[in-house]
């Protein structure tokens, strides 16, 4: 099983739960889970769960508790310094972030009043070196980070958190791997599967962090991908709209959008 606490906020789910609680006690990060079945046969939800655990007078806490407690008393990033940053698209201010539990570093770049507590232009932008860099016509994540920028230039407030996470996750090692596969007819998802990996390995924690560290509280997300969406409420932030930003498919991603509208649930008008 690939999901792993690794000692920071990562996905919200339950085996990162129970690993985490197990770390917060002082005890090697290992823990074993059970389903709670109702009579009937299905599932324990919440309401049910705090009955038994009532009945039977057991400590419990909900995974959203979790996260709050870990947001108020921990901090998973170190902060840089605030610098200028002219760029092509317009003039942005740019913040390094360190994390703390690897070292990885990861920027925002933003524009304009961003702390205010009104509804901001966001992107959580996870690195891709063939398309930020090159220029690659395998992916749309270059273009969408040139238009995010566009966007909050023309709106004139708004932040990108720049991720170093390479290939959903995987690295680029990996990512080339799997780019391989994909030459020999695999989609994005059977490709990473085939590998070893789940179809999407990315963190939102440390993208949270982030956005909480800029004071950030209310957004409107630029993003086709509602898991992205999800992964960062659970982190108590709120999004009140979601902005799309499409790219026009060009012959060389035209499966690959496919794949993400089709088996990964993005909302991608222009692909059919």
């Amino acid at each position: 099983m690939r999901a792993r606490s690794r000692g920071v906020l990562r996905r919200a789910g339950h085996t990162e739960a129970a690993v985490d609680l197990a770390r917060m006690c002082g005890m090697q990060p290992v823990a074993a889970l059970i389903e709670i079945i109702n009579d009937d046969g299905t599932m324990a939800r919440l309401p049910q769960l705090v009955e038994i655990a009532q009945k039977f007078d057991m400590k419990i806490i909900s995974i959203k508790d979790l996260i709050a407690y870990r947001l108020r008393s921990e901090s998973l990033v170190e902060k840089g310094v605030c610098v200028s940053m002219p760029t092509k698209e317009g003039l942005f201010h740019l913040i390094p972030f360190r994390q703390k539990s690897n070292g990885l570093e990861h920027f925002a770049i933003f524009k304009g009043d961003i702390s205010s507590g009104d509804p901001v232009l966001v992107r959580v932008h996870s690195s891709c070196a063939t398309g930020d860099i090159l220029g690659s016509c395998r992916c749309e994540c270059g273009e969408q980070l040139r238009k995010a920028m566009q966007m909050i230039e023309q709106e004139g407030r708004g932040v990108i958190v720049y991720l170093n996470q390479e290939g959903r996750g995987i690295g680029l090692m990996a990512k080339m791997e799997a780019y391989k596969l994909q030459e020999q007819g695999y989609d994005t998802v059977d490709a990473n599967l085939h590998l070893g990996y789940a179809a999407d390995e990315r963190d939102y924690g440390v993208g949270a962090q982030i956005l909480r560290s800029l004071g950030v509280q209310k957004m409107r997300l630029m993003s086709n991908n509602p898991v992205k969406r999800i992964g960062l409420e659970a982190y108590d932030l709120e999004v009140v709209e979601n902005v799309p930003i499409e790219i026009e498919p060009n012959p060389y991603n035209m499966k690959y959008l496919q794949t993400k509208k089709e088996r990964m649930g993005h909302k991608l008008h222009n692909v059919k």
